[in-house]
């Protein structure tokens, strides 16, 4: 028995140590490495980003928050393609972390315009009432930019002087917003992840006012918070004299736009998107 053969047992079980450490350490790095993987489109951080990158690491907001969306079905319907290695090639570390207190990030840029990330990072819950993110008002201080150049030099990243002279006058609430819309949002993945519908559109509650009261909580559940609760607008666009057809309205709801409002096929559906599209029509008609 093998067992009783101290050296030839020690011996194997190096061997087989060294062949499963070869095979899922060393080899990987020679695949993740390979120049066929970059993305061209992947860009340095601008110096802006940088300083917003490294206060999101200063506030520890990547103990919270992932950045990397696993190809399982669950991650990529919620939140997009699966994460490629070569969107991390800056990344100094890498932020991709394990705990998910608060959604994934790693699709965010792009997502909302940079006035919802404003409201959203002095006070979370008047854009997500759920949220339990504590809140980072104090952002608003100036932003220290002592060491900006010197950590560009460092990570060899490509800058311009005018790149450096328009951090003055910023903010650490300017930096983190430029870092948040950065993350993933150098890829085109939004514009072929878009739910389109097929098919004639036709609101099957037009001015049906019995869904009025429902509708009127969806929106104020879903819409207020960019567009306010009397659709006058404030981060979104003012909603009282929507004029566009209903089948219009669904679509930008439902799908959402490149301009930065995202699709709200999951969260609402088709059936509740249509009540909400009924009562931002049935105030525009009043």
């Amino acid at each position: 028995m093998i067992e009783k053969k101290p050296i030839v047992f020690l011996l194997l079980a190096t061997l087989t140590i060294l062949v499963g450490t070869v095979i899922t350490m060393v080899l990987p790095f020679r695949w993740i490495n390979d120049p066929k993987l970059a993305i061209a489109s992947v860009k340095p951080y601008t110096p802006l980003q940088l300083e917003g990158r490294d206060i999101y690491i200063r506030e520890g907001c990547n103990n919270c928050h992932t950045q990397t969306v696993r190809p399982l079905l669950s991650d990529v319907e919620r939140y997009g393609e699966y994460s490629k290695s070569g969107e991390f090639v800056y990344d100094q570390p890498f932020l991709w972390g394990s705990r998910r207190n608060g959604p994934d990030l790693a699709r965010i840029g792009g997502k909302y315009p940079d006035a919802w990330h404003v409201k959203h990072m002095k006070d979370p819950r008047s854009m997500v009432p759920r949220s339990n993110m504590p809140a980072y008002a104090f952002m608003q201080q100036p932003l220290d930019t002592s060491l900006s150049e010197r950590k560009m030099k460092a990570l060899g990243f490509p800058y311009t002087q005018a790149d450096l002279d328009a951090l003055k006058g910023k903010t650490e609430l300017d930096a983190m917003v430029a870092y948040l819309q950065k993350v993933g949002n150098d890829i085109p993945w939004r514009k072929t992840g878009r739910a389109e519908v097929m098919g004639e559109l036709k609101n099957p509650f037009q001015d049906n006012k019995a869904v009025l009261p429902e509708a009127k909580a969806l929106y104020r559940e879903h819409c207020a918070q960019c567009h306010g609760e009397d659709l006058k607008g404030e981060v979104g666009p003012d909603l009282r004299d929507m004029d566009k057809p209903d089948a219009a309205v669904f679509g930008i709801i439902y799908s959402g736009t490149q301009a930065g409002m995202p699709a709200f096929s999951d969260s609402l559906g088709k059936e509740r998107t249509w009540k909400v599209v009924t009562y931002i029509k049935s105030v525009h008609r009043r």
